[in-house]
């Protein structure tokens, strides 16, 4: 589905924009399938206040909760479909694109242990090279969230080895990185990846 979303649409202005043409994409491939955007839940253990989640696809019996990232490097062209034009801007903090995909991960855990959804799925889409690429510096705050291919996220994250406890978070599951390519555009940072992680 994410392949055929790449020829449709190579790139997106924002997350929001991402998010909308994400569940056209899958209203197209299965019409059946109902779908929810910014859906709110009730509040679930180990988690504070009201809670929402960016997309739930469902059907009788089966519920898929989703959350989507979209993190950019600053980039201005045409998507080559359109000539629709697009003025990307930069997010700078690659430390907190990983620190809240993690937190993603983890929330759909708790969703899908409290019964919210029978599995849930985190997908982060970007142009931004340091977040698959592996880090040069070997001490950083985020060091634990890093996720270049290969690693593997799983058990206690630490931020800046626990100094920021409300940074923390632990992962039940065990979740192996595999950047994929989205699409490649002209221009430097024309490159987009795309990572997505089942949560069972």
């Amino acid at each position: 589905m994410i392949e055929e979303l790449a020829r449709r649409r190579p790139v997106f202005h924002s997350e929001a924009d991402f998010q909308f043409a994400f569940a056209r994409a899958v209203d197209t491939l299965d019409p059946e399938v109902q779908i929810r955007l910014e859906l709110p839940l009730r509040e679930v253990e180990g988690l504070k206040g009201s809670q929402y989640l960016d997309l739930m696809c469902f059907r009788p019996g089966a519920r898929t909760a989703i959350e989507l990232k979209y993190f950019t490097r600053r980039w201005t062209g045409t998507d080559g479909i359109t000539d629709e034009e697009f003025r990307l801007r930069y997010h700078a903090a690659t430390d907190l694109a990983r620190r809240n995909f993690v937190f993603d991960l983890a929330r759909l855990e708790q969703f899908c242990r409290a019964g919210l959804a029978e599995n849930g799925l985190a997908i982060m889409l970007t142009n931004e090279p340091n977040l698959w690429s592996p880090s040069r510096r070997r001490c950083s705050n985020d060091r634990e969230f890093h996720m270049p291919e290969g690693t593997t996220l799983t058990g206690t994250l630490q931020w800046a080895k626990g100094m920021y406890p409300g940074n923390t978070r632990t992962l039940s599951g065990t979740y192996r990185v595999q950047w994929r390519d989205y699409s490649i555009l002209d221009g430097t940072y024309g490159t987009f990846r795309w990572l997505a992680l089942e949560v069972a």
